[in-house]
């Protein structure tokens, strides 16, 4: 399994299981606000956002020309790379995660970028929407394996949802 994962996907994988050793969670592939995805936001135990970008090579970094826009958007940024990755061509004030398909190390802590308490607001409770769905996606498919698909909500719930949605 784990040989069919694309190396930024392994440096994800392995990133991920190190912080949730230090009570950090993470979402793959995560949107702060629209046209930025992140390949990793880590939430800490005292609500700390951090970003981290896995680079599996020289040129997937060269061709990365948005990652000073996701400092905006985190309290800490940090790369991830494998221990083949020549780290002397990133930038020294960001972190830098040395990692496999298993776990990762923390090289050095970056400079910090601390959050309005609006944006740090603001982006918990995209985190925690973000989760919950994909959570909700993935017991609705355990579901259908069981029991086979829902049938169709009454137009009469659809439109009470489709209010909710426009509050």
């Amino acid at each position: 399994m784990i040989s069919q994962l694309t190396p930024g996907q392994k440096l994800a994988r392995g990133t991920r299981r190190h912080l949730l050793q230090h009570n950090f969670v993470c979402l793959d592939e995560f949107t702060p606000v629209s046209g930025l995805r992140v390949d990793l936001m880590a939430v800490g135990p005292k609500g700390e956002l951090w970003v981290i970008e896995c680079k599996s090579s020289r040129v997937d970094f060269a061709t990365d020309q948005k990652w000073h826009r996701y400092l905006d958007y985190c309290d800490r940024f940090f790369w991830a790379i494998d221990v083949d990755f020549p780290s002397e061509v990133l930038p020294e004030e960001t972190g830098l995660i040395l990692a496999d398909s298993f776990d990762a190390e923390i090289v050095r802590f970056g400079e910090k970028y601390p959050l309005s308490a609006a944006r740090r607001r603001k982006l918990l409770i995209k985190f925690g929407r973000n989760a919950a769905s994909r959570y909700m996606d993935l017991r609705e498919a355990a579901m259908v394996r069981r029991i086979g698909p829902a049938p169709a909500l009454a137009p009469s719930r659809k439109s009470a949802v489709q209010d909710l949605d426009q509050e």
